[in-house]
């Protein structure tokens, strides 16, 4: 694994980019202002793509960015060659066997094939909502956001299964971001970085999250709805 991708040792804000038909029209403008702006990568994937023009989004993000670009996939299909790297997500949260392993298993020999950096994440579902785009396709249910204990213990399985990263989600459209408490008492209690994204639209939430030890935050939705950035720079610290 390329380290470089993932500096834990300072703190970093990722984009986050839905490869999907819907973003088309302002994917030249996302870019743009991603390059224009204090990201230290872009994370690329989603829960769900309808149509099969992965490949050729990717490539174009790629062609067009300053930044690396790191799959962050919702599926064994959501695999490139294009990339700079792939993030080897577990769903922990969820009982679901087909994100705990199995597009894991259908997706090992194309990584291997393109000769991916990979890095090994424990994703874990945090929340009370069941609305959001990764409940849906996942068919899981989030763990209860005040339920401190049983985060941690997901967190553990994470850092003991010898994986390099928890990512915290609270799950693309969500009304608020993971507490900064809760980041605090994970921070105290594992050592391995951690990553938190889902519902992070104000600066102060993400001064918040860093202070509290958070290692990366992931802005996605609200680059979607804002694509000319003209007040990201009032966002990012």
């Amino acid at each position: 694994m390329d380290k470089n991708l993932l500096d834990s040792s300072k703190f970093n804000v990722l984009a986050l980019i839905d490869p999907d038909q819907k973003n088309d029209d302002i994917l030249d403008e996302l870019i743009q202002s991603i390059n224009a702006n204090n990201f230290s990568g872009i994370l690329v994937g989603g829960s769900s793509i309808v149509d099969n023009q992965f490949h050729n989004r990717i490539k174009k993000i790629k062609d067009k960015s300053t930044k690396p670009i790191i799959i962050f996939p919702g599926s064994s299909e959501q695999i490139s060659q294009h990339a700079d790297g792939i993030l080897f997500t577990s769903l922990l949260s969820g009982r679901n066997p087909k994100y705990l392993i199995e597009e894991q298993v259908k997706g090992a020999k194309l990584i291997k094939q393109y000769s991916l950096p990979v890095i090994s994440v424990g994703y874990i579902l945090v929340g009370t909502s069941l609305n959001t785009s990764v409940v849906s396709v996942s068919q899981t249910d989030p763990i209860d956001p005040n339920d401190y204990e049983n985060i941690l213990n997901h967190s553990l399985v994470a850092q003991y299964f010898g994986m390099k990263y928890i990512y915290l989600e609270h799950g693309s459209g969500a009304n608020n971001p993971i507490d900064s408490n809760l980041v605090k008492f994970l921070k105290k209690n594992i050592n391995i970085p951690i990553i938190v994204g889902g519902g992070i639209t104000k600066k102060d939430e993400i001064i918040d999250l860093q202070s509290a030890g958070a290692d990366f935050v992931v802005i996605g939705t609200i680059l979607e709805k804002n694509p000319n950035f003209d007040f990201m720079n009032a966002i990012l610290p």
